[in-house]
C-alpha cells in the first residue's frame, strides 16, 4: 500500500511537471533519476522528448524503403538487425517482431543518411531497438538522431578514438573509490575491453531483462553523457570482493567482469554512480584522460551546446541536490566538532580524502580531485565483445 501510495504521489509529480509553464524539466530530470525511475512507457513517450529537448509536434516524416538503395551500412545494420531477436519481448508473435525489424532497419538508415558525419558502429542497434519498443517507430526516429548527435556522437566517429577516451575515465574512477580493486586490475592488466559493450550500447545488450535497460535509459537520458562509464565503474566496484577473489590475470579477470550479474541492486547502483559523479566529476577527471585534439570533438564537450539549446536547469545541478540534502543530514548527525576534525586533519591516505571530499560537496565548494593516470587502452580485441 506504501508502494502504491509513492507511486502515484510520483506520477501526480511528473504529470505537473509536464503540465506547467514552462515545462518543469528540472523536476522531469529529478523523477528519472530518483527511485523506480519514470515507471511506465506511457510515461517515457511525454518525458524522453523533454529530457532531449525534441519537439514532439514537428516530427520527421516516417522514412521510405528507398534508403536500402546503394546505402553503405544497409548489409551490416540488416546483419546486426537479424541477430537482435532476444532484444524482442519473449512471446511476441513472428509477424509483429519481423515489423518491427523492418522498421529498426529504417530507423538507423534515416538517421545515418540525415547526418553523414555519424558512422554506424556494432551495437548501435541494441540501443535504437530500445528507443523503438518504447516509444513507437516516429518518434524513436527524432529521440534517435538527437541522441546520436549528443550523448552517443563519440561512439559514431570513423575511428574509435574517443570510444577509447571514455573508456579510459573507468580506471580512474575506480582508483578514486577503492584503489585496491584498481590496482589488482591493473597488476591483471585487464584493461577495459570488458565494458566496451556495456557502454556503446547503456547496456542493452548485457542485461536480460527490458525493464532494467529502460530504467537504466531514464537514469542516463536524465544525466551527462559519460554517466554511463560511472556506471560501469560503480558495477565494478559492486562486485569487488569477487574481482579481488580471481586469478590475477588478464583472462581470468576479464572472464569474470564481462559476464554481468542479471539481479544487480539496479536503484543503489544508480545512487551510488550519482554520488561518484558528484564527487569526481568528468572535469576534474578530464584532467588526466583528455587528449587536447580530441577536446573539442567529444560528447563531454558538446554537452554544453546541448545543455545551451535546451535552456532548461543542467542535469547535472539535480545530482548534486540530492548529494548535498544526503551529505547534508549525514552532517548534522556527526556534529560541528566532528566535520572540523576531519577538514583539519592531514589527508594521509585516499579514503580521507574521500571522506574531505564529500563534506567539500555538501558544504557547497568544489570538490578536489587527485587522480592517477589513466590505463591505456588494451586492444585485445581477439576477445569476444559481443558474446
Amino acid at each position: 500500500a506504501d508502494f502504491d501510495a509513492k507511486k502515484k504521489r510520483k506520477v501526480a509529480e511528473i504529470y505537473q511537471a509536464l503540465n506547467s509553464d514552462p515545462i518543469d524539466v528540472a523536476t522531469l530530470r529529478r523523477m528519472a533519476i530518483s527511485e523506480g525511475g519514470l515507471l511506465t512507457d506511457e510515461i517515457r513517450c511525454k518525458v524522453w522528448p523533454k529530457l532531449l529537448s525534441v519537439n514532439t509536434d514537428d516530427l520527421p516524416p516516417l522514412p521510405g524503403k528507398e534508403l536500402r538503395e546503394d546505402n553503405k551500412d544497409y548489409q551490416q545494420v540488416l546483419l546486426d538487425v537479424r541477430r537482435s531477436l532476444r532484444r524482442f519481448p519473449p512471446g511476441m508473435p513472428d509477424d509483429q517482431r519481423e515489423g518491427l525489424q523492418e522498421e529498426l532497419i529504417d530507423i538507423i538508415l534515416h538517421v545515418l543518411k540525415r547526418n553523414p558525419q555519424l558512422h554506424y558502429y556494432q551495437g548501435y542497434h541494441d540501443i535504437v531497438v530500445t528507443f523503438l519498443l518504447v516509444v513507437g517507430d516516429r518518434l524513436a526516429t527524432a529521440l534517435v538522431e538527437k541522441l546520436s548527435t549528443h550523448h552517443l556522437r563519440d561512439f559514431m566517429d570513423p575511428t574509435m578514438d574517443n570510444t577509447k577516451h571514455i573508456l579510459n575515465y573507468l580506471m580512474p574512477i575506480i582508483d578514486q573509490v577503492n584503489p585496491e580493486v584498481h590496482d589488482f586490475m591493473q597488476s591483471a592488466e585487464v584493461g577495459t575491453i570488458f565494458a566496451l559493450s556495456w557502454l556503446i550500447t547503456w547496456f542493452g545488450h548485457v542485461l536480460s531483462d527490458f525493464r532494467h535497460v529502460v530504467r537504466l535509459y531514464d537514469f542516463f537520458l536524465a544525466c551527462h553523457p559519460l554517466m554511463p562509464i560511472y556506471f560501469a565503474a560503480v558495477i565494478v566496484l559492486h562486485r569487488k570482493q569477487e574481482v579481488l577473489e580471481c586469478e590475477c590475470d588478464m583472462a581470468s579477470v576479464h572472464h569474470l567482469l564481462s559476464q554481468i550479474p542479471q539481479d544487480l541492486p539496479y536503484e543503489s547502483l544508480i545512487s551510488k554512480a550519482g554520488e561518484i559523479f558528484v564527487q569526481f566529476p568528468p572535469s576534474e577527471l578530464a584532467k588526466e584522460t583528455a587528449q587536447a585534439a580530441q577536446a573539442e570533438r567529444t560528447a563531454a564537450s558538446t554537452f554544453k551546446d546541448f545543455e545551451l539549446a535546451s535552456v532548461q536547469q543542467r542535469p547535472d545541478t539535480v545530482l548534486r541536490q540530492r548529494f548535498r540534502e544526503r551529505l547534508r543530514g549525514e552532517e548534522q548527525l556527526r556534529g560541528k566538532e566532528r566535520t572540523k576534525s576531519i577538514l583539519t586533519k592531514p589527508r594521509t591516505n585516499r579514503f580521507v580524502k574521500l571522506a574531505v571530499m564529500g563534506l567539500t560537496v555538501a558544504l557547497g565548494a568544489a570538490a578536489l580531485a587527485v587522480v592517477k593516470s589513466a590505463l591505456e587502452w588494451a586492444p585485445k580485441f581477439e576477445l569476444e565483445i559481443f558474446p
